[in-house]
């Protein structure tokens, strides 16, 4: 629940209404939006907005664009024009997530805060990061600055889902993602490859990709279905493509080989790097998924999209080791018999959506 603080109350249609508590919401929306401007460019950073306003007018706006670019709050600051900059030391500043108070790729935010004399801050949660968690409110405190916390947490928190998992949980945020016939085959006897899914629904999942650092499959989709695991239908980076090849049978004038992303092979065989291609070698007593999970976290990647065949899937399914599955069925498709559907319990609904027959469907792990 957002955080109660000190503001003027009015009587309006027989209800107390907390003005400031309002007001502070309405601006942390307005970070939200901002925030989410950056989906797709910014990982493994979190989207974050941030909002400078003065006597209820913004006089600044700014988000954190690209991986290793300003972040929200210097940006913010930097649209301020020169006739509002004299404003800036007796304004408030929202922003969705707590301000960096470390060295990374760019200089502590809360110095440059503190640097600017802001009257308040107001942030809708913390960073889990633990390097910052905490520390950039401690900074902004002992200069003097009231900081006022968990504005539309919740909100904030879903933003920044996989960010917040990959801190907590120590792994990505994990999708699974199949398309399936109205009686729930993926695909023809002996991997015969069969549209599925429409022109819509494929643009769907193109735009998803775009938002993920990280796509994977196994042997049996990279050799039968030939996919390229791009975003060719939408605009945005094309994620790392991971291949579970455990004994190096996808050949490699596969459409998955070529140089339009880097692709990491997870086999028994060999370690090695060939140009944009990496062969992480793995144990064969180890227990494949959670290796690849633990290896996708060290090396930063906090998101992953599971488009593999059905064995695949099921194996995350059986782990237990997913936070979202999105099914695309065909509901006018029949195949009658083939390969079958993975099978899950224990999800909500989040959604359904309907491309003329198709019905992509998302469910969040209990």
């Amino acid at each position: 629940m957002p955080q109660l603080h000190a503001g003027k109350l009015s009587l309006k249609f027989g209800f107390l209404i907390f003005a400031d508590l309002i007001t502070d919401e309405r601006y942390i929306e307005r970070c939200l939006q901002l925030a989410l401007l950056g989906n797709g460019r910014v990982a493994p950073n979190p989207m974050v907005g941030a909002v400078l306003v003065h006597n209820d007018q913004v006089i600044g706006e700014g988000y954190h664009q690209f991986f290793g670019g300003a972040h929200a709050e210097v940006n913010c600051f930097e649209s301020v024009t020169e006739v509002n900059k004299p404003f800036i030391s007796q304004s408030t500043l929202y922003v969705s997530l707590e301000p960096c108070a470390h060295y990374g790729k760019t200089p502590p935010c809360a110095d440059r805060i503190v640097l600017e004399k802001v009257k308040r801050v107001v942030i809708a949660c913390r960073d889990p990061f633990a390097k910052v968690n905490g520390q950039g409110i401690e900074k902004l405190k002992t200069a003097g600055i009231p900081v006022f916390e968990d504005v539309l947490r919740d909100e904030a928190v879903e933003l920044n889902k996989a960010f917040f998992n990959f801190h907590l949980n120590k792994r990505p945020y994990i999708y699974l993602k199949w398309a399936m016939s109205n009686d729930g085959f993926i695909a023809g006897q002996d991997f015969q490859q069969i549209a599925i899914s429409n022109e819509i629904s494929n643009r769907y999942t193109h735009q998803l990709r775009a938002t993920v650092e990280a796509i994977m499959i196994g042997t049996n989709t990279a050799i039968h279905d030939r996919p390229s695991l791009t975003t060719r239908l939408w605009p945005g980076k094309n994620p790392t493509r991971i291949i579970i090849d455990k004994n190096l049978k996808v050949p490699m004038d596969a459409c998955v080989f070529n140089d339009e992303a880097p692709v990491v092979v997870i086999n028994y065989l060999k370690d090695a790097v060939l140009g944009n291609q990496r062969f992480v070698k793995v144990s064969p007593e180890e227990d494949v998924v959670p290796f690849i999970l633990h290896w996708l976290y060290t090396n930063g990647i906090n998101s992953l999209l599971v488009e593999g065949g059905a064995t695949l899937l099921q194996s995350f399914i059986d782990n237990k080791l997913w936070d979202e599955i999105i099914t695309i069925e065909n509901t006018a498709l029949r195949l009658h018999r083939g390969i079958v559907a993975p099978v899950f319990t224990g999800g909500t609904t989040l959604s359904n959506i309907h491309f003329r027959t198709d019905t992509i469907s998302i469910y969040k792990n209990d």
